[in-house]
């Protein structure tokens, strides 16, 4: 099998919400966010922190997730969280 490189992530922002992304390199895009340089979402909401990845070994794979999520409640994506 080969290794994963489609990534869904979620970030604590500052103020206190949660952001669900797609990436194919999830220390680059952490640190685009962090920079401003990320999704408009996550602009003038920094610092952010990385709370959650998971890997998927196709795009296709990887988007379905991230829709998934992004459909959760945050309650639900809280419990995802532990």
């Amino acid at each position: 099998m080969p290794p994963a490189d489609h990534y869904v992530y979620l970030l604590s922002c500052a103020d206190g919400s949660l952001y669900t992304g797609y990436t194919t390199d999830v220390a680059r895009r952490v640190a685009e966010h962090d920079a401003g340089d990320g999704a408009k979402y996550t602009r003038g909401r920094t610092p952010v922190e990385l709370v959650h990845v998971e890997a998927f070994d196709s795009k296709s794979a990887a988007m379905s997730r991230e829709y998934a999520i992004k459909q959760r409640s945050r309650a639900g994506k809280e419990r995802l969280l532990g």
